[in-house]
């Protein structure tokens, strides 16, 4: 594994220290020996994790670590903060900077190098939805963290994972009124619960009666509804090597036993707001694929998708030697419809006829409009007879109930003229020649009066 690495430390002793042991793992190392140093480089060249000193002049770590996560350019970068303050309350100061965890000096080299790579693995993912968020809208990543928040818009849903009763209530009491908090004391259920629930965290104790915790992260990394909820542990002293284990594994961040109310607060909202604001990256890219692929004004797929998809059912018609038929639909006289009644009439119009459609057709046919005034139908198993019959009913339906448009109800006769074609199955044959067959069909409709199905010729 390969990253960038900022160290910041005002002292050079401790700067080639940690330098040396992370050279050793192969990471590129970057240098910053005061805070302002530090923001500079961040803004400016790609950094994968801040190894953050707290005791720094001029600005410290908290100073440091609260500008790179307020600035939309850096706030994604894990920050680690590396100091000799051991106290708890300097722990959560640190969390509640936003930093993403708090490593007391002397450091283990194993504990530091773990987190590190953990860390790393998660700006990778990251980074990721970033950079399809930005690609695939038409916005900057500062509108997509104009909401970062995100976090406090409702309450944490938590599933707290422990077969001890009194250990449980005294998480819960910790927890109350922090989060909506769900106590399992059977780990195999648990997994289902958390498979189900749509929690916001998971919570594991390392002490579960006759059940490997390790064994339920696992669990919960391999499954597609779980894989990306965070994961606590709540460990034992002593338990270095399984917790180097659990990192390795996936496990996002852990307490070690007797656990503080407010550093199991900080960290639980730490991994919330992560959380969210890489659902909310997703959610952006879902949302913005499905407008690329969507006409705005009816709902239908549009010419892109038609474009991509019409040679996948192609192919695949093709392949299992199953038929494939096509229609092209085109309102009759739209542009009256537009300059006597308005274009605001002229798009309910599109609307309902859109809406129509939907009702004539199967799920598995695939519904688009083209552009303007005309659509498209592809009917995956279904012959050329079939869907001549097809393209009839809706020309009949569509003449026989006018259109009622606006709020006043008024009635607006509508008829509409299609061109069927069908692949050819005893000749070659291709998507471009099928599209121009229904193309040309529609063409004799219109001119042989309109309000017509025309077939193609196989």
């Amino acid at each position: 594994m390969t990253a960038r690495i900022l160290v910041v430390d005002d002292v050079p002793a401790n700067v080639k220290l940690l330098e040396a042991r992370l050279l050793a793992e192969y990471f590129e190392v970057l240098v910053a020996h005061n805070g302002a140093e530090a923001l500079e480089i961040c803004e400016n060249s790609k950094v994968d994790v801040v190894l953050l000193d707290v005791m720094m002049p001029d600005m410290d770590g908290f100073e440091v670590c609260r500008r790179l996560k307020a600035d939309p350019v850096t706030h994604h970068v894990p920050v680690v903060m590396v100091t000799a303050l051991d106290q708890v309350s300097d722990r959560v100061r640190g969390l509640e900077a936003g930093a993403d965890d708090f490593l007391t000096k002397p450091v283990n080299d194993l504990q530091l190098m773990t987190r590190v790579k953990s860390l790393v693995r998660l700006k990778t993912l990251t980074d990721e939805l970033r950079l399809r968020a930005a690609t695939t809208r038409n916005i900057g990543i500062e509108e997509l963290l104009s909401r970062r928040d995100i976090a406090a818009d409702r309450e944490a849903n938590v599933l707290l994972v422990e077969t001890r009763k009194t250990a449980g209530e005294r998480i819960a009491r910790m927890l109350r009124g922090r989060c909506t908090l769900s106590i399992a004391d059977d780990p195999q259920a648990a997994f289902f619960q958390a498979a189900e629930g749509g929690f916001d965290c998971v919570i594991i104790s390392t002490d579960l009666a006759g059940y490997d915790p390790l064994r339920l992260c696992s669990q919960l990394r391999t499954l597609d509804r779980t894989r990306f909820v965070p994961i606590m542990l709540l460990a034992d002293g002593g338990e270095e090597e399984r917790l180097v284990r659990a990192l390795e594994l996936g496990v996002n961040d852990y307490l070690v036993r007797p656990i503080d109310q407010h550093e199991l607060i900080a960290r639980l909202a730490t991994q919330v707001k992560r959380r969210r604001y890489n659902d909310h990256l997703r959610a952006s890219v879902a949302e913005t694929i499905e407008m690329a692929v969507t006409d705005g004004l009816t709902g239908l797929h549009n010419r892109r998708y038609l474009d991509s998809h019409l040679a996948t059912l192609f192919d695949r018609a093709r392949s299992r030697r199953r038929p494939l038929s096509m229609m092209i639909a085109d309102i009759d006289r739209f542009k009256s419809i537009n300059d006597t009644w308005g274009h605001d009439v002229g798009d309910e119009v599109l609307r309902e006829f859109a809406s129509r459609l939907r009702k004539n057709v199967r799920g598995i046919d695939l519904a688009c409009r083209m552009g303007g005034e005309e659509f498209v139908i592809v009917m995956p198993d279904t012959d050329g007879v079939v869907a001549e019959k097809v393209a009839e009913r809706i020309r009949a339906q569509i003449e026989q109930t006018a259109f009622s448009i606006g709020a006043d109800g008024k009635k607006i006769p509508v008829t509409v003229s299609v061109g069927v074609s069908a692949m050819a199955t005893t000749a070659p044959d291709t998507v471009e020649a099928m599209m121009k067959r229904a193309d040309v069909a529609l063409y004799e409709a219109k001119n042989g009066g309109r309000n017509r199905v025309v077939a193609a010729a196989a």
